[in-house]
Protein backbone atom coordinates (compact mmCIF):
# COMPACT_ATOMS: atom_id res chain seq x y z
CA UNK A 1 0.00 0.00 0.00
CA UNK A 2 1.68 3.29 -1.24
CA UNK A 3 2.11 5.67 1.80
CA UNK A 4 -0.41 8.69 2.39
CA UNK A 5 0.08 11.74 0.92
CA UNK A 6 1.24 14.41 3.47
CA UNK A 7 -1.75 16.62 4.45
CA UNK A 8 -2.07 19.97 3.31
CA UNK A 9 -5.35 21.35 4.77
CA UNK A 10 -7.74 20.77 6.61
CA UNK A 11 -11.57 21.40 7.55
CA UNK A 12 -11.77 22.88 11.20
CA UNK A 13 -14.52 25.20 13.25
CA UNK A 14 -12.21 28.52 14.31
CA UNK A 15 -12.33 28.94 17.94
CA UNK A 16 -11.16 32.77 17.72
CA UNK A 17 -14.09 35.06 17.39
CA UNK A 18 -15.54 38.65 18.14
CA UNK A 19 -16.81 37.02 21.03
CA UNK A 20 -14.52 34.41 22.43
CA UNK A 21 -11.73 36.25 21.62
CA UNK A 22 -10.69 37.99 25.11
CA UNK A 23 -11.84 35.38 26.94
CA UNK A 24 -9.34 32.90 25.33
CA UNK A 25 -6.38 35.14 24.96
CA UNK A 26 -6.62 35.23 29.06
CA UNK A 27 -6.87 32.28 29.68
CA UNK A 28 -3.66 31.17 28.08
CA UNK A 29 -1.54 34.50 28.84
CA UNK A 30 -2.54 32.83 32.28
CA UNK A 31 -1.69 29.44 31.38
CA UNK A 32 1.41 30.30 29.59
CA UNK A 33 2.55 32.49 32.23
CA UNK A 34 2.41 29.81 34.77
CA UNK A 35 3.51 26.85 32.88
CA UNK A 36 6.63 28.35 30.96
CA UNK A 37 7.26 30.31 34.60
CA UNK A 38 11.36 28.71 36.00
CA UNK A 39 9.26 28.53 39.34
CA UNK A 40 6.69 26.32 37.89
CA UNK A 41 6.96 23.63 35.50
CA UNK A 42 9.63 25.53 32.84
CA UNK A 43 8.24 24.46 30.05
CA UNK A 44 9.47 26.12 26.65
CA UNK A 45 7.38 29.06 25.69
CA UNK A 46 7.61 27.62 21.95
CA UNK A 47 5.36 24.60 22.75
CA UNK A 48 2.49 27.06 24.17
CA UNK A 49 0.40 27.78 20.88
CA UNK A 50 -0.33 31.22 19.81
CA UNK A 51 -4.06 32.43 20.40
CA UNK A 52 -4.77 32.32 16.55
CA UNK A 53 -4.28 29.16 16.03
CA UNK A 54 -7.15 27.12 18.09
CA UNK A 55 -9.67 25.34 16.52
CA UNK A 56 -11.52 22.35 16.35
CA UNK A 57 -9.83 19.73 13.69
CA UNK A 58 -12.55 18.10 11.70
CA UNK A 59 -10.59 15.75 9.28
CA UNK A 60 -7.25 16.66 6.92
CA UNK A 61 -6.98 16.54 3.66
CA UNK A 62 -3.81 16.58 0.98
CA UNK A 63 -3.94 18.85 -2.16
CA UNK A 64 -0.48 18.69 -3.68
CA UNK A 65 0.36 21.74 -5.59
CA UNK A 66 -3.61 22.45 -4.93
CA UNK A 67 -5.26 20.26 -7.20
CA UNK A 68 -8.16 19.38 -5.76
CA UNK A 69 -8.92 22.16 -3.31
CA UNK A 70 -11.30 23.81 -5.76
CA UNK A 71 -13.49 20.78 -5.55
CA UNK A 72 -13.65 21.00 -1.47
CA UNK A 73 -14.09 24.73 -1.42
CA UNK A 74 -17.21 23.58 -3.70
CA UNK A 75 -18.31 21.16 -1.20
CA UNK A 76 -18.19 23.41 1.50
CA UNK A 77 -19.98 26.03 -0.04
CA UNK A 78 -23.00 23.15 -1.08
CA UNK A 79 -23.12 22.65 3.21
CA UNK A 80 -26.20 24.28 4.96
CA UNK A 81 -25.07 23.81 8.83
CA UNK A 82 -28.94 24.45 9.92
CA UNK A 83 -29.73 21.64 8.05
CA UNK A 84 -27.26 19.31 9.00
CA UNK A 85 -28.29 20.33 12.90
CA UNK A 86 -32.24 19.85 11.96
CA UNK A 87 -31.47 16.37 11.15
CA UNK A 88 -29.29 15.48 14.19
CA UNK A 89 -31.62 17.62 16.72
CA UNK A 90 -34.83 16.46 15.24
CA UNK A 91 -34.17 12.94 14.61
CA UNK A 92 -35.66 11.52 18.01
CA UNK A 93 -39.37 13.65 17.56
CA UNK A 94 -41.96 11.72 16.68
CA UNK A 95 -43.50 12.66 13.38
CA UNK A 96 -41.25 15.44 12.82
CA UNK A 97 -39.63 15.42 9.03
CA UNK A 98 -35.42 16.20 9.31
CA UNK A 99 -33.80 17.97 6.55
CA UNK A 100 -35.99 21.12 7.26
CA UNK A 101 -35.12 24.12 8.06
CA UNK A 102 -36.57 25.61 11.35
CA UNK A 103 -38.85 28.81 11.10
CA UNK A 104 -38.86 31.19 13.35
CA UNK A 105 -35.94 33.76 14.87
CA UNK A 106 -32.70 31.74 13.88
CA UNK A 107 -30.63 31.21 17.50
CA UNK A 108 -26.72 30.32 17.30
CA UNK A 109 -26.68 26.72 15.97
CA UNK A 110 -23.63 25.57 18.06
CA UNK A 111 -21.62 27.12 21.29
CA UNK A 112 -18.47 25.77 22.63
CA UNK A 113 -16.80 25.68 25.78
CA UNK A 114 -13.60 24.37 26.54
CA UNK A 115 -12.57 22.76 29.99
CA UNK A 116 -9.63 20.80 31.62
CA UNK A 117 -6.48 19.98 29.41
CA UNK A 118 -5.55 16.45 28.74
CA UNK A 119 -2.65 14.59 27.13
CA UNK A 120 -2.65 12.96 23.49
CA UNK A 121 -0.38 10.44 24.92
CA UNK A 122 -1.41 7.98 26.79
CA UNK A 123 1.42 8.61 28.95
CA UNK A 124 1.20 11.90 30.58
CA UNK A 125 4.29 11.75 31.65
CA UNK A 126 5.88 11.51 28.09
CA UNK A 127 3.62 14.25 26.80
CA UNK A 128 4.24 16.72 23.81
CA UNK A 129 0.75 17.67 22.91
CA UNK A 130 -1.86 19.18 25.84
CA UNK A 131 -5.44 20.06 24.46
CA UNK A 132 -8.62 21.55 25.58
CA UNK A 133 -11.85 19.52 24.82
CA UNK A 134 -14.79 20.83 23.88
CA UNK A 135 -17.80 19.95 27.06
CA UNK A 136 -20.43 18.18 24.70
CA UNK A 137 -22.54 16.11 27.39
CA UNK A 138 -25.09 16.10 24.80
CA UNK A 139 -22.51 14.92 21.89
CA UNK A 140 -24.15 17.27 19.33
CA UNK A 141 -21.21 18.95 18.61
CA UNK A 142 -19.57 15.54 18.07
CA UNK A 143 -22.49 14.58 15.74
CA UNK A 144 -22.40 17.64 13.49
CA UNK A 145 -18.77 17.82 13.04
CA UNK A 146 -18.77 13.48 11.90
CA UNK A 147 -21.49 14.63 9.61
CA UNK A 148 -19.13 17.17 8.10
CA UNK A 149 -16.20 14.86 8.09
CA UNK A 150 -18.20 11.88 5.93
CA UNK A 151 -19.66 14.78 3.47
CA UNK A 152 -16.08 14.73 2.77
CA UNK A 153 -15.19 11.37 3.23
CA UNK A 154 -17.57 10.25 0.60
CA UNK A 155 -16.67 12.80 -2.11
CA UNK A 156 -13.02 11.34 -1.91
CA UNK A 157 -12.02 14.60 -0.18
CA UNK A 158 -10.75 13.17 2.84
CA UNK A 159 -8.95 10.05 4.01
CA UNK A 160 -10.99 7.68 5.66
CA UNK A 161 -9.92 7.56 9.51
CA UNK A 162 -9.51 4.35 11.42
CA UNK A 163 -10.49 5.56 14.87
CA UNK A 164 -13.15 7.82 16.59
CA UNK A 165 -12.88 11.62 16.03
CA UNK A 166 -11.27 13.55 18.66
CA UNK A 167 -12.28 16.87 19.17
CA UNK A 168 -9.97 18.81 20.59
CA UNK A 169 -8.22 22.60 20.67
CA UNK A 170 -4.07 21.62 21.11
CA UNK A 171 -2.82 24.48 23.82
CA UNK A 172 0.77 22.79 23.78
CA UNK A 173 2.98 21.24 21.55
CA UNK A 174 6.31 20.96 21.63
CA UNK A 175 7.46 20.05 18.15
CA UNK A 176 7.22 24.02 17.86
CA UNK A 177 10.49 23.93 20.25
CA UNK A 178 13.25 24.68 18.54
CA UNK A 179 16.96 23.56 19.20
CA UNK A 180 15.81 20.18 20.88
CA UNK A 181 18.65 18.04 21.32
CA UNK A 182 19.72 15.88 18.82
CA UNK A 183 20.95 11.81 19.37
CA UNK A 184 23.91 10.95 17.78
CA UNK A 185 24.12 13.59 14.89
CA UNK A 186 20.59 11.86 13.65
CA UNK A 187 17.22 13.26 13.53
CA UNK A 188 15.64 15.35 16.14
CA UNK A 189 14.08 13.60 18.94
CA UNK A 190 10.22 14.51 19.62
CA UNK A 191 10.93 16.62 23.07
CA UNK A 192 8.67 15.15 25.96
CA UNK A 193 7.86 16.86 29.22
CA UNK A 194 6.21 15.34 32.27
CA UNK A 195 2.58 17.09 32.44
CA UNK A 196 0.47 15.02 35.06
CA UNK A 197 0.91 18.00 37.78
CA UNK A 198 -0.05 20.51 34.95
CA UNK A 199 -3.07 18.00 34.07
CA UNK A 200 -4.27 18.11 37.75
CA UNK A 201 -3.98 21.94 37.78
CA UNK A 202 -5.96 22.69 35.19
CA UNK A 203 -8.24 19.41 35.22
CA UNK A 204 -10.71 22.12 35.78
CA UNK A 205 -9.61 24.96 33.89
CA UNK A 206 -12.29 26.89 31.66
CA UNK A 207 -10.58 28.59 28.45
CA UNK A 208 -13.39 29.68 27.06
CA UNK A 209 -17.50 29.65 28.14
CA UNK A 210 -20.56 29.03 25.88
CA UNK A 211 -19.28 30.78 22.62
CA UNK A 212 -21.57 30.28 19.08
CA UNK A 213 -19.07 29.01 16.44
CA UNK A 214 -19.39 31.10 13.69
CA UNK A 215 -17.96 29.17 10.76
CA UNK A 216 -16.53 26.42 9.10
CA UNK A 217 -13.74 26.76 7.38
CA UNK A 218 -10.75 25.29 4.58
CA UNK A 219 -7.45 26.00 5.84
CA UNK A 220 -4.00 25.62 4.71
CA UNK A 221 -1.45 23.76 6.86
CA UNK A 222 1.18 25.92 8.56
CA UNK A 223 0.37 28.74 10.92
CA UNK A 224 2.15 31.92 9.57
CA UNK A 225 2.98 35.10 11.26
CA UNK A 226 0.57 38.51 11.56
CA UNK A 227 1.36 41.60 11.42
CA UNK A 228 0.06 41.91 15.59
CA UNK A 229 2.67 38.89 16.25
CA UNK A 230 0.23 36.49 16.78
CA UNK A 231 -0.22 33.49 14.34
CA UNK A 232 -2.99 31.72 12.19
CA UNK A 233 -3.53 29.68 9.88
CA UNK A 234 -4.81 30.83 5.71
CA UNK A 235 -7.87 30.33 4.91
CA UNK A 236 -8.88 28.66 1.63
CA UNK A 237 -12.57 29.02 2.40
CA UNK A 238 -15.28 29.39 5.03
CA UNK A 239 -18.74 29.63 5.12
CA UNK A 240 -21.12 31.27 8.16
CA UNK A 241 -22.79 28.49 10.64
CA UNK A 242 -25.78 29.64 9.92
Amino acid sequence: MPPRPSPTHFLCLPLVTGQSRHQLSASLSAFSRDVTSPDSFAVPEQAIRPLGTLHLTIGVMSFPRDDGLDKAVALLKTLVPRKIMANITMANINGAETGQEPTGPLSPLLSVTLKGLHSMQPTSSLASVLYAPPVDTEGTLLRFCENLRSTFQEAGLMAEENRPLLLHATIMNTIYVKGRNRKGGKRQEKLTIDARDILDRYDDYVWMKDVPVEKIAICKMGAKKQEDGDEAYEIEAEIELT
